[in-house]
């Protein structure tokens, strides 16, 4: 398995939080905790920025990305809104969440709670060339659910 080089700083005042990690040998994902200095209650509807306490320099060619946790998905109906975030190779700020309530009950974040995961992948640059027409395919200009619901 490759393995790349991630460098985190720690935004001050966040040494007591653990840092990102793979909670099993088969993960793709590292947990990412909040960096909360107050319990933040997230009503049904709200969307709110969860701040990690985080920095990261991520090599050029790779991408961080940011996703939501199954387990509060399924259980408590906690989402992110701009799933998957991106981290760019060249942003060096605190990262952050950005979480939505999608249940009809509150929901509570305390400091140091896993909040989401973050994959480090391979991204490609690609370069647009502008043509007049585009290579024929079977499906063509289908898409949204053309191919039906069964």
């Amino acid at each position: 398995m490759e393995k790349v080089l991630i460098k985190v700083r720690r935004v001050a005042g966040n040494d007591d939080l653990p840092l990102p990690r793979y909670e099993s040998d088969g993960s793709s994902g590292m947990d990412i905790r909040a960096s909360l200095h107050e319990t933040l209650v997230i009503n049904p509807g709200d969307i709110r920025f969860v701040p990690t306490g985080l920095a990261v320099s991520i090599p050029p060619g790779y991408e961080a990305q940011i996703r939501p946790r199954s387990g509060l998905a399924l259980r408590h109906g906690i989402g992110m809104v701009n799933s998957p975030g991106t981290v760019d190779s060249d942003y060096r700020g605190e990262i952050g969440v950005i979480l939505v309530n999608w249940s009809s009950e509150p929901f509570t974040i305390r400091r140091g709670d896993r909040i989401a995961q973050m994959i480090i992948s391979r991204v490609c640059r690609a370069e647009l060339v502008e043509v007049e027409n585009l290579d024929a395919t079977s499906r063509g200009e289908g898409g949204f659910g053309h191919t039906g619901i069964s």
